[in-house]
Order: structure tokens, then sequence, then C-alpha cells
């Protein structure tokens, strides 16, 4: 991976989100060729939403570098899912692209059976994809944007859960992308902040609900990553010092997360569920 420094973003802004991963200046960094894979995830099913960019592309090429075919959901940004796809057959595994809005209860269904009648089954599960909305006051955050916001970070990941778990058994794996903010609070992200505390929350106790099933669950904290979700949501004057005020001085690079994820799908993680993980630049968590 290419060494990281300060400042290192051009101000830039996209008007949509979750935004495009081909539109960003500089590239995100999601793979890195320095990994050495070690067969961790052989034979695996993995599905992972937000799958198409970001940190959920390189959880997936890391998974397909372990050897796990890979599903990945998305809403809709088509050229970046089919880039990942590329980059996963590229490693020799096997890439279903599903575009799908994941507000909805029987959309997880829909796409827990196109993946059982493409693959067969289901390993791993990883609940990803999120939007935030930055506001200056609770004052400015309507109910339909409260709404969308839990239905899109939080009520995915219930309803994908739901759908997925009559398919996984002993051994499988659902690991949920939380935040640092999670901990900490964040004052523009109110609602965001919100969704990631229960996101925690619904980790902690879908890990005891499955615990004698011998099914993990956990979740990974990120602090900041260079990601379509900030140009699609930032300023274009926060968006260049991104990540500056971690200890660090930088914000992650997508790569630099997905081994944590590879680690809690592997064997190595047997005995480790209900956990978080935080991968932030040395913000230290209490």
């Amino acid at each position: 991976m290419e060494k990281q420094k300060r400042d290192v973003f051009p101000e830039q802004h996209q008007t949509r989100q979750p935004g495009h991963e081909a539109e960003m200046t500089p590239a995100p960094q999601f793979d890195n060729k320095h990994y050495k894979a070690a067969a961790k995830l052989n034979g695996k099913i993995a599905v992972i939403t937000g799958g198409d960019s970001g940190i959920g592309r390189a959880v997936a090429i890391a998974y397909a570098k372990e050897g796990a075919d890979i599903a990945i959901v998305y809403l809709q940004e088509n050229d970046d899912a089919r880039e990942t796809e590329e980059l996963i057959i590229g490693y020799g595994r096997r890439c279903l692209r599903i575009a799908a809005d994941l507000k909805q209860e029987q959309t997880s269904a829909q796409v827990t059976e196109a993946v059982k009648s493409q693959f067969g089954g289901i390993d791993i599960l990883v609940n990803n994809s999120a939007v935030q909305y930055p506001q200056n006051s609770i004052l400015d955050i309507t109910k339909d944007q409260m709404i969308h916001t839990f239905e899109s970070n939080f009520f995915s990941y219930f309803y994908m859960t739901k759908a997925v778990l009559p398919s996984l058994s002993q051994g499988s794996a659902i690991i949920n992308t939380a935040s640092v903010v999670a901990f900490e609070g964040n004052p523009t992200l109110i609602d965001y902040s919100a969704t990631k505390g229960a996101i925690i929350s619904f980790t902690r106790s879908m890990a005891l609900s499955l615990a004698k099933q011998e099914i993990r669950v956990n979740a990974v904290a990120p602090g900041p990553v260079w990601t379509p979700l900030i140009v699609s949501s930032a300023s274009p004057q926060n968006v260049k010092t991104f990540g500056s005020d971690t200890p660090m001085g930088r914000a992650a690079q997508p790569c630099e997360l997905a081994p944590v994820y590879v680690f809690l799908a592997s064997e190595d993680a047997t005995y480790i569920s209900g956990q978080v993980f935080h991968v932030n630049g040395g913000t230290v968590i209490n």
C-alpha cells in the first residue's frame, strides 16, 4: 500500500449518495498488493452489502483472495459494481452483482434467494451499507431524514440478518460495520451516529442470541475512511482535511480495514463474538 500523508485530498463533492468511487480523486486504495492470502475462506460464500465500493469493495477483494465466492449488494452504482466484479473474477472467484434497495424487508429475502440459487448457500454476511446527511443542528433533521437514515443504516442490517439467518450454520459469521461515532458522537451526524449505536447493541444482542448455534456476530468500528460516502456527504472544504484530526493524522484507505473483516470471518476467530473491533487511526475508545 502506498504511504499515506496528511491533507492529500483535493476539494470535491458528489451530489448523490452513496457516491461513485470511479469519480473520486485520488482513487481509494482498495487492493493491497502486498496482502498475503492464506486460504482462510476457501469454499465460503459471502454476501456483502455496499460491496460495490469503499470498505465493501476492499472486503470483497480480500475475501476473493482468501478463496470465497462473493455476492455484492448495492443500490444503483452499476459501474463501480462491475469493476468490483471484474476484480473478484480476476482473483479466480465467482461474483454475483445484485442491485437492490435494502430499506424494504422483502428485498432482503429476494437477495438471499438469489445468492442461494447462484451459489447454493451462505456462510458469511457483511452488513456494510450506509448513508449520512450532515446537519448543523437537530432542528435541521427532518422526520423524513431520520427515517431514511435508520432504514438505510440499521433496518437494512436487521432485514438482511433475519433473511440470511436460516441459511447459516455452525461456524458462520455475521459482521456489521459500525463507526467510531457510535462511541464518540458527532455534532453534525446526530442521526447517523444514533444508527451506528443501534448497530453496536444489535451486534451484541445477536451474538448472545446465536451463541448456542455457534454463529458468531461481531462489528467493526472504523474511523475516517476514504470512500464515496465522504465525497457525497461532506463539503469540499471538509473533504480536503478529512481524517487529519486522528492521532495518525490521516484517513484510512479501504484496504486497511479489510484484514479485520477477513479475521472475523475466518476460523482464526472461532471464540470471538459480540465484540467491536476499532480501526480508527489511534483514537482511544473508553
